[in-house]
């Protein structure tokens, strides 16, 4: 990880951001997963933004 995680909340979403990529990296060398690869970069954006939202709620408190 580049960077130390703020919250437990933020080290989380990390996390499993983390294990999405992995998982990204194990599919793109399998036939006929581009539906799921699609489904999990779409995951991946959501954690993504419950992460910024993460990020802009402890910089306002």
């Amino acid at each position: 990880m580049p960077y130390e995680p703020g919250t437990t909340t933020c080290h989380r979403l990390i996390d499993c951001k983390d294990h999405i990529q992995s998982v990204l990296r194990h599919l793109i060398q399998l036939q006929n997963t581009e539906h799921i690869q699609a489904q999990l970069v779409s995951v991946h954006n959501q954690l993504e933004g419950l992460h910024d939202l993460q990020r802009v709620q402890r910089r306002s408190s």
